[in-house]
């Protein structure tokens, strides 16, 4: 019974805590590349050795395993990125949407541009990637979930 107690209130503590300046987003002064539901428009494991006894990542969250797809949009859903491994060229915009009951973010691993504000399900998050490269990012409310964009010339 204390287990079970313990995994609920672990799970509850995954829900969404951030808030969104929607009259923010509505003036034009909100987080770029962040925009409201309805509106028109594999790094290292971040925390290596924990675990959590009776819980399972989903088969799809790690980026590593993916095949690398080729297009500009990422659905957030089953707490996993897809496509988890994208490329795209440069000066393209890529698109993530929260398909999930859960919020979710897309942050940067390490000091990378990616910094979504929390996406409530149907948000989305947009970033125009202007320099080749490979940029790994994670939902830093779950950061078991990893993808990358890999940006070509």
């Amino acid at each position: 019974m204390v287990f079970l107690t313990l995994a609920l209130a672990i799970l509850a503590a995954c829900g969404s805590t951030g808030t969104k300046n929607t009259a923010a987003a509505a003036a034009g002064t909100a987080t770029p590349g962040f925009v409201p539901s309805g509106a028109a428009t594999p790094p290292p494991n971040p925390m290596p050795g924990m675990t959590m006894p009776g819980m399972t990542m989903p088969a799809a969250a790690g980026a590593a395993n993916a095949p690398a797809a080729t297009g500009k949009a990422v659905a957030i859903k089953n707490f996993a990125f897809d496509a988890a491994n994208l490329t795209v060229r440069v000066g393209t915009t890529v698109t993530w949407t929260n398909q999930d009951g859960d919020a979710h973010t897309v942050v940067s691993s390490g000091s990378g541009p990616l910094h979504s504000p929390t996406l409530d399900t149907g948000d989305t998050y947009q970033y125009t990637f202007t320099k080749a490269g490979t940029y790994s990012y994670l939902c830093s409310i779950h950061p078991f979930m990893l993808g990358s964009v890999r940006v070509t010339a």
